[in-house]
Formats: structure tokens, C-alpha cells, sequence
């Protein structure tokens, strides 16, 4: 680990502090200042990194992702660069021949009318083999007849709790699995091998520092919807030293369990290191385009107000035990009724963690300002909060004229003192940081992006809830290092951190920037080269 000094360009340290230079030695940034001064910190030779008029910034911290899941579909039948019926049905066509089942996934919902495809198309290119492809969000699944047949789903099957089997209307299955459905489906997939889970991490890994992601919060380390539980590739990558991104996982709790879980997940809390596990992840509710996300008040058109996954009862009683244990709790809330449940678990809580809310889809007005009171995070993904074709079909009209102006208002939970923290859920869509702070600051669909077709693509979302860059940015940083409880070690730039570092291919922050297109030119971990482009 030689030494370095950055000068030339803009350094944004995440604080008030604009030096002109930065030294890094041994892995730690060692002097951040006057360039003169900066020298003087190193006793010895070292190489001089010139920005050339680009941007220094902390290494960014995806606070919400699934890596491990991310590159398993990339390395199979990956729907996730494709945006319609006949692209998708192309690839299934063409998938592997050689693998018992077609598996992968990524689609789209706005591909399809209503958000649904059928089970006939996958039959028309894959009549023999078993399909099971789960869509962007992972709350639903494409399958086909021979997946249905091999799980033994017909018209007489019952939807399960917390789940929902679409259907046409004599009763048969449609193609289209729900939430808990699918899970009549994944115990008949070929199982993943640790090869597998091993590969993919390494894969993610390499991918995630390609857009200056130099770590992230895992949002599901456990078995869930068949996955293969991820725990041990962690532990072994971090042993292995293979793992150089920093890594904190949220143990997943299962829902249908009690507190007899607890133990177990103490038992599998890691404090230190590469990988560490200090944090649960608890799924409240759906997603509001199969209407499951949990709401006060009902669907319009429906007579459902959606599902919550706990028990609120329940919740409060379990949160209460997480946090005396030493486990901050990520919750998963898309629906106004899931975030207020959520914040009312933690209000009666000992509320002594770093508890942080992610999705946020709708939140109702009187709980903005809760954020900031009881020290809760909003841990937002800030890609979905545009007009875009799945959002303005599947779930705008569905809310009602009230409903549909509480949508992802992260400039209100700012401006009343919450903290924001910043992820991109991938797979469920890109982990390229800079095209959701494009999002963050402007509302609007990325230029070229798959969604910008859409007519009102263009048109700001609620412009009120924007973000300054400036926001965006320390929520990808400093506000994710906080959930992570990483804040000690990266986030800001300071003499004494980690040398976790992105040297951008431009200033943003420059008059007439764009920001959907910035890339990482260098990318540092510990003061390591882990990336150039």
C-alpha cells in the first residue's frame, strides 16, 4: 500500500472542508489540506494521483442490495437489460439448453398488460423444461405450465398465506406467482452450490467497485424464496481475504417465526471485520403493484387495504427484543400503513440501534417528521421515484388523488431533520449509484434509460421532494456508512479512515454536469487500485 497524494481537482470530503489535497498512506488517509501540508505528512516517497479537474469522493455505500442474487442473474438467463415480451421470450428461447430449468429472471412488469404475462408464451419456446423467472422487484415469478405441473398447482390449489396465484377466469393458473406463492415453486428448483454463491460474490464484487461502490449492506443474509442462504460465502470470502469491500448483512427474519429465532441470530452476529452481521432485516409488507403493500386505507377499486407480514402486535414485541439484543432492524415498508407500523414498532421500543426504513413508496404526512424524532433512517431508493411506466399504470391509479402526492417524499423527511441513507436494491434495478442521484436530484427518468420512453418520463415527480446533490450524495456516504455502522471507518473523507476512495471522470457539482452518465475513472479500497476505467 504506497503512498499517494490526490490534488488538482475538487476533493468533496462529505463535510464543509474543500482541500485542495489528500494523502493516503498505509491504507488510511493520513493529511486532507493545503497541498503543501498534505506533503509534509508523508515521510517518504510517494505517488502523485492529479484529478485533473475531477471529483475525489468517499468510497459510495449501497445500503440496500442483494450482490449475491444480482450476479446469479447476470451470469443466467438475465432479463434485467431487456424491456419487452418478444426480447424476453428470445432469451428464454435461447437459454442453455443443457440446464434442466430456465432460471434467472428480471423482467419487467410494464412490459406486460395489467403487469401480467402468461404461462402460454413461456410454453411456446419452453414447452418441456420447467420455467421460474422472478420479475424486478422479486415479489412475483414467471412460470410456465411444466413448473405449475411440477409443484402441483391447478385450479384447486389455494393461495397461500401471504401469497397470491394468478388466474384466468375458469380458475387456472395464469403463469403469474405472488409474494408466498412462489415458494410453492422454489423447493423443486435445482439447488445453487456455495461454487455458485462463492462465484457470484466475487462477480458482484467486481461489478459493484466498476461504479465506485467500495461496499454495501447485503439486505437478505438467509434462505429466502429458495435462495441458498449466503451467510457462509461471506464469512468465507472475508476469512479467504477474496472479500475487500466491506460488507454488513441484515439477517433475515422469518416471518411466519416468533422469538424462538432469536438465538439464532445471535449466534450468527458478527461485530468486526469484512462481513458483519449486526443487523436484522424484517419484509412488513408487499409491493403496490400486486397489492400487497400495506396501506391505511383500501386500494381504489379494491377492498383490501393490502398485507402486513407482521403482526403489529407482534412487530412491536419482536423490534423491542432485537434492539435490547444489539441488532438495529431494516425494515422493508413500501405501504403508508407498513411505515407507520414500523415506526411505531421502534417508538415503543428500547430504541437504543440504528433502525432505518427502506422503500418508502407512500409515506402519510404525520409520520415524515417521526423520522427525525425517533432517530430513524430513511433508507431510500431514489431510481423508482419518477413517473414511469409501472408506476403511473400499476399503482397511481390504484391510490387515489390523496395517496399519490405521499409518494417518496425524501425532501420532506430532510427538511425535518431525518437522516437518508441510499441504495439501489439490485437486481430489482441498476446499482449504478449516479442514475439514481440523477433521480434524487431532478425526479425525473434518466436519459436513455429503459424507462425514458415513457411519455411523462420527462415530467418531475412531486419536484417538491428533490434532493440537492449534496443530499443525495452524503446519503450514498455518510448516511449508509451510519446504517451500516461503518461510519467509524469510511463516509467522509478524514485523516484517520479508511483511503475507501472514487476519483469520478468529472465534477458534478460543475455548472451544466450531467449526472445519470458520471463514471468512476479510479476506484481505492484501503488505498488499494481495485478499478480503473
Amino acid at each position: 500500500m504506497g503512498a499517494m497524494v490526490f490534488t488538482g481537482g475538487p476533493i468533496w470530503t462529505g463535510t464543509d472542508s474543500r482541500p485542495d489535497a489528500l494523502a493516503v498512506s498505509g491504507g488510511r488517509i493520513v493529511a486532507v489540506g493545503d497541498r503543501s501540508e498534505v506533503r509534509t505528512a508523508l515521510s517518504g516517497p510517494y505517488e502523485l494521483v492529479d484529478l485533473a479537474g475531477r471529483l475525489l469522493v468517499p468510497g459510495l455505500h449501497d445500503a440496500h442490495v442483494h450482490p449475491v442474487q444480482g450476479a446469479l442473474e447476470r451470469l443466467r438467463c438475465d432479463l434485467s437489460h431487456l424491456n419487452d415480451r418478444a426480447a424476453y421470450l428470445e432469451a428464454v428461447a435461447a437459454f442453455d439448453p443443457a440446464q434442466p430449468w430456465v432460471t434467472g429472471g428480471g423482467w419487467s412488469m410494464s412490459a406486460f398488460p395489467g403487469g401480467l404475462p402468461s404461462r402460454e408464451d413461456l410454453d411456446a419456446v419452453a414447452p418441456d423444461r420447467p420455467v421460474f423467472l422472478p420479475n424486478r422487484d422479486h415479489h412475483s415469478a414467471w412460470v410456465n405450465s411444466a413448473a405449475l405441473r411440477l409443484a402441483g398447482i391447478d385450479a384447486s390449489t389455494p393461495d397461500p398465506r401471504n401469497g397470491r396465484i394468478e388466474r384466468t377466469p375458469d380458475g387456472l393458473p395464469s403463469g403469474v406467482l405472488h409474494e408466498a406463492a412462489m415458494d410453492l415453486v422454489t423447493p423443486l428448483l435445482p439447488e445453487d452450490t456455495e461454487a455458485d454463491y462463492h462465484r457470484a460474490l466475487l462477480e458482484a464484487q467486481r461489478y459493484l467497485f466498476s461504479l465506485g461502490i467500495t461496499s454495501w449492506q447485503d439486505a437478505i443474509v438467509g434462505a429466502y424464496a429458495g435462495s441458498r442462504d449466503q451467510y457462509g460465502t461471506y464469512v468465507h470470502a472475508a476469512a479467504t481475504g477474496e472479500l475487500r469491500a466491506r460488507v454488513a448483512g441484515a439477517l433475515w427474519w422469518e416471518r411466519d417465526q416468533d422469538l424462538s429465532q432469536l438465538d439464532g441470530l445471535r449466534e450468527r452476529m458478527v461485530l468486526d471485520g469484512r462481513f458483519t452481521a449486526r443487523t436484522v432485516k424484517i419484509m412488513q409488507d408487499g409491493v403496490a403493484e400486486n397489492f400487497t403493500a400495506a396501506m391505511l386505507t383500501p386500494y381504489v377499486g379494491k377492498d383490501f387495504c393490502g398485507t402486513s407480514n407482521v403482526d403489529p402486535d407482534r412487530l412491536r414485541s419482536y423490534v423491542s427484543a432485537l434492539d435490547a439484543a444489539g441488532f438495529a432492524v431494516h425494515f422493508h415498508a413500501i405501504g403508508d400503513r407498513a411505515v407507520r407500523e414500523c415506526l411505531d414498532a421502534v417508538e415503543s421500543s428500547g430504541n437504543t440501534q440504528r433502525h432505518h426504513i427502506a422503500h418508502l413508496h407512500v409515506v402519510n404526512p404525520a409520520d415524515v417528521p417521526r423520522f427525525a424524532a425517533l432517530g430513524v433512517t430513511a433508507n431510500i431508493q431514489s431510481l423508482w421515484a419518477t413517473h414511469h411506466e409501472q408506476n403511473d399504470t400499476l399503482c397511481v391509479p390504484f391510490f387515489g388523488p390523496a395517496r399519490v402526492a405521499h409518494q417518496y417524499p425524501f425532501g420532506a423527511i430532510a427538511r425535518s431533520g431525518g437522516r437518508l441513507a441510499a441504495g439501489s436494491d439490485w437486481p430489482v434495478s441498476t446499482p449504478d449509484p449516479w442514475q439514481a442521484m440523477h433521480v434524487a436530484v431532478h425526479r425525473t427518468e434518466p436519459p436513455g434509460s429503459a424507462e425514458s420512453a415513457w411519455p411523462a418520463s420527462q415530467t418531475p415527480m412531486l419536484p417538491e421532494q428533490a434532493l440537492t446533490l449534496t443530499q443525495a450524495l452524503t446519503a450514498y456516504t455518510a448516511g449508509s456508512a451510519y446504517v451500516s455502522h461503518l461510519d467509524h471507518e469510511i463516509g467522509t473523507l478524514a485523516p484517520g479512515k479508511a483511503a475507501d476512495l472514487v476519483v469520478l471522470d468529472r465534477d458534478p457539482f460543475a455548472p451544466d454536469t450531467t449526472l445519470h452518465d458520471t463514471r468512476s475513472d479510479l476506484v481505492f479500497v484501503d488505498g488499494e487500485q481495485v478499478h480503473e476505467h
